[in-house]
């Protein structure tokens, strides 16, 4: 390979690369690309097989999109791995409340993690539609918690947090309970997952977003 190639260059390939390797597929045209998009950020092909897409999950989280909605995250990770200028073009205002020192200091009071506080702050601004949930079990369940008890409606929950203690879990739950409720969600099977991954998520959708534009 040679070494001149240009970033584009580069993605074209492993793009071309992925799909010469991965093959024949279940995926719909809209949901492909986000599938490609988390392998290419991975280089694991495992989520080939283990992606999960509610009904126009694509559709309606491109929607959420370009309608502006906010996006939070659970990690300063995925807030950073969201491509600035796609956000921009949308004005669509991004943010990660797990370091805030207000919420560091209710969840130190009530005894839970801070990033069940932070989706519990973020949710109550009618702003934030999007939530990416990369890393944190707990913030996904309390997410989910939100929806039953308190009539929460996101626009799309991306839920891809890794790990050993609920990881799985709360995949299992977001997958029972969102349908029931009509809310839109892309996950995956099993412990893996974290934040470049959920942010490669959003990235893909930011394009469609764009190219839907036009």
């Amino acid at each position: 390979m040679s070494v001149h190639l240009r970033p584009e260059e580069i993605e074209a390939e492993s793009f071309r690369l992925i799909d010469a390797e991965v093959g024949p597929h279940p995926w719909s045209p809209a949901e492909w690309p986000v599938v490609r998009r988390v392998i290419h950020t991975s280089a694991d092909f495992d989520y080939s097989r283990s992606m999960f897409f509610s009904p126009d999950a694509v559709a309606r989280g491109v929607a959420a999109l370009r309608k502006g909605r906010g996006i939070v995250t659970d990690t300063t990770m995925a807030l950073a791995g969201i491509a600035k200028p796609r956000l921009d073009s949308f004005a669509i205002a991004a943010s990660c409340l797990v370091a805030d020192p207000v919420v560091a200091k209710v969840a130190a009071k009530l005894g839970v993690t801070r990033s069940t506080i932070a989706m519990r702050t973020a949710a109550a601004d009618p702003a934030n539609g999007i939530f990416v949930i990369g890393n944190a079990p707990t913030a996904l369940f309390e997410l989910l918690r939100l929806v039953r008890e308190e009539g929460l409606r996101p626009g799309l929950v991306v839920g891809l947090p890794v790990g050993f203690v609920g990881a799985a879990e709360s995949k299992e739950e977001l997958v029972r309970e969102a349908a029931g409720y009509g809310i839109p969600f892309i996950t995956n099977q099993g412990r893996k997952g974290g934040s470049n991954v959920a942010a490669a998520v959003i990235n893909a959708l930011l394009i469609m977003a764009e190219e839907e534009r036009f």
